[in-house]
C-alpha cells in the first residue's frame, strides 16, 4: 500500500481509532508530539499516551511566552509526567534582541523563522510520525488540512504529520476536556482563543477566525506549518 493510499484511506477514521493504527502499524517507528499546551494539543496528547505513554512532547520555547503558558507548561509536564522537550533556538532572547532589535515588531516572520521554525526543523529530524493539535475550523489557511500528510523536511528528512482533530470542533475539544478532566490553560479564561507569543498574540475580534488576534492580524501562521514540502492524495 503506497502512503499516498494511506493517507486518503484514514480520512474517515475518528481521532482516536486513527491514533490506534498508527501506533499498532508502526511498532517503534518514533514519534513526537508538537504541543502550545492549548486544548487541542492536549486532547491529541492524552489520545496518544495511551498508546505511547512517553512520546516526546515538543514545545517551542521561543522565550516569549505568556506567565500563564509557562506555568500551565509545567504544571501539566509534572502531574503528567511528560518527556517534555523545549526546542531552543541558538541565541537566548537577550542575545536575539542584542543583535535584531525587536524583531517581533518589525518582521515577525523573520522573528518565527529564527525562534520556531528552525529549531522545530531541527527537533523533527529523529521522528516519523508527527502529531499536532490542528484543526480546519482554527484558521481559513488550515481549511484544506488532511488527517494524515507526508512532509519533506528542508534535509530530505521524510515523516508522516498527523492531525487527529482536522474535523473536530471547538465545541468537540472542549467536550473532551470536561469529560477527560483535563484542566485549560487559563489564558482561555481572559477571552484568547489562540494563544502564541505574548507581544504577538491579542483577543481575536473575529469569531469566525481564532487566528485573527495573532500577529496584529498581519498573517495567520508563524512558520512552523508551512516550512515543509507536502505531499497528500488529491481530494475528490
Amino acid at each position: 500500500m503506497s502512503i499516498t493510499v494511506l493517507h486518503e484511506e484514514v480520512e474517515h477514521l475518528a481521532a482516536a481509532e486513527l491514533a490506534a493504527r498508527l501506533f499498532a502499524e508502526n511498532t517503534g517507528a518514533p514519534a513526537c508530539i508538537t504541543s502550545s499546551f492549548q486544548a487541542e494539543d492536549m486532547v491529541v496528547l492524552h489520545l496518544i499516551r495511551k498508546h505511547a505513554p512517553d512520546v516526546p512532547v515538543i514545545f517551542l520555547e521561543t522565550g516569549y511566552h505568556f506567565a500563564e503558558t509557562y506555568a500551565y507548561r509545567d504544571q501539566m509536564a509534572k502531574e503528567w509526567s511528560l518527556n517534555l522537550v523545549n526546542a531552543l533556538p541558538k541565541t537566548t532572547v537577550a542575545e536575539h534582541e542584542s543583535a535584531l532589535g525587536k524583531l517581533y515588531i518589525v518582521d515577525p516572520a523573520q522573528c518565527c523563522q529564527i525562534r520556531k521554525v528552525e529549531p522545530l526543523m531541527r527537533t523533527l529530524e529523529p521522528y516519523h510520525l508527527w502529531f499536532t493539535g490542528l484543526r480546519r475550523e482554527q484558521s481559513p489557511t488550515r481549511k484544506n488540512l488532511r488527517k494524515m500528510e507526508l512532509h519533506t523536511l528542508p534535509t530530505g528528512t521524510q515523516l508522516n504529520k498527523i492531525s487527529l482533530l482536522a474535523d473536530w470542533t471547538w465545541q468537540q475539544v472542549l467536550d473532551y476536556c470536561a469529560a477527560n478532566n483535563i484542566p485549560h490553560l487559563p489564558l482561555y479564561e481572559k477571552g484568547y482563543l489562540s494563544i502564541g507569543c505574548e507581544p504577538c498574540t491579542t483577543l481575536s475580534d473575529d469569531p469566525n477566525n481564532p487566528r485573527a488576534g495573532r500577529w496584529g492580524g498581519k498573517k495567520l501562521e508563524c512558520g512552523i506549518h508551512t516550512f515543509t514540502e507536502k505531499e497528500t492524495a488529491p481530494q475528490a
